[in-house]
């Protein structure tokens, strides 16, 4: 009897080793990426509650994602790091702030890119890749029952006077920002004049978007800067995305492989299911249109009209903006 339980032990103590190392190849063979994103990205209603575990589940692929503030932090963070960044793609920077991120990315070809019309690839290396874009305007809040202005300058009459909502570019806001670089690629030579006639026309100008369309909403003005895709979630059917013939900023967000990866393929991997399967939560969870031109987009979209003339610029273009209107009217 004794000699049996002895067998019998041995047995299971042999199991035991077996699925344990059978556990542990496994882990061993599980691949953890981590993938460096803006907060709005990480957030409670951010794309990545949908999109993360979705790839997870197609892959077999881990995915450790690391809020790390807005845009221009989450590059930042990646930066000081240097060779030790743990981070393997970095999603969510924008064309404005392109140039500082090349000299950490790799290039990569997807097969996806053939979806996105070339408009909006603004990196020709593909070293940062497009996977959503929007464009600034002004949103009408239309049971105010005023005249819909029809250009910046409509703005600056007397009938608009308080009823207009800003955000102040020097707060870094992106909206902001993105207000301030299309008055000036849009007026030309004297772009601050608009400002410093805005100063005085318009009811308020906040330091960020939250305020600005919470303001709005509650009714204190009719009209209020933000994207043509703002009324995607509007069920009132009340709010109007302006579009001037003159043209708009436009803003695309990007996601590109860290130079020295550990893990390209899954990388790789990652870049394709946000240009395909991902695209339309991204673009929902953003506000913003998805940039494969394939998708088919939901009945929301009937309220947010594309810019037909849209401009582009560099962080340089941006500082020196800023320079400008600071000293001749934001003091």
């Amino acid at each position: 009897m004794k000699k049996v339980l002895s067998v019998i032990a041995v047995m299971m103590i042999a199991i035991l080793c077996i699925s344990a190392q059978s556990v542990s190849e496994k882990s061993e063979d599980q691949k953890t990426l981590t993938v460096y994103a803006y907060d709005t990205f990480c957030g409670d209603w951010g794309a990545a509650g949908s999109i993360i575990p979705a790839f997870e589940e197609k892959t077999g692929i881990n995915v450790n994602l690391v809020a790390a503030g807005n845009a221009s932090e989450v590059l930042n963070k990646v930066m000081l790091e240097g060779d030790k960044t743990q981070c393997d793609v970095i999603v969510g920077i924008t064309d404005d702030i392109a140039a500082k991120a090349y000299g950490v990315l790799e290039s990569y070809d997807s097969p996806y890119l053939e979806t996105i019309p070339s408009e909006y690839v603004f990196d020709a290396e593909h070293r940062l890749i497009p996977f959503d874009y929007g464009f600034f305007a002004f949103i009408l809040d239309k049971k105010s029952g005023i005249t819909a202005p029809t250009s910046l300058q409509d703005l600056t009459k007397d009938e608009y006077k308080g009823k207009v909502i800003l955000i102040d570019p020097r707060s870094g806001s992106s909206v902001g920002v993105g207000l301030m670089m299309w008055t000036k690629n849009a007026l030309g030579d004297n772009w601050t004049d608009w400002w410093s006639t805005m100063s005085q026309n318009a009811l308020t100008m906040t330091s960020g978007w939250s305020t600005a369309w919470g303001l709005f909403t509650e009714g204190e003005a009719p009209l209020v800067i933000s994207y043509t895709t703002s009324p995607i979630y509007d069920e009132t059917g009340l709010q109007q995305a302006l579009v001037f013939s003159e043209g708009h900023e436009a803003t695309i967000e990007a996601a590109g492989i860290i130079k020295g990866t550990k893990h390209r393929s899954e990388a790789e991997q990652f870049i394709d299911f946000l240009l395909s399967e991902g695209q339309l939560d991204l673009g929902m969870a953003n506000a913003m249109y998805p940039v494969n031109s394939s998708i088919e987009l939901p009945a929301e979209y009937n309220n947010a009209p594309r810019a037909e003339k849209f401009f582009l610029n560099t962080d340089d273009q941006v500082a020196a903006a800023l320079k400008q209107l600071t000293e001749a009217v934001l003091k």
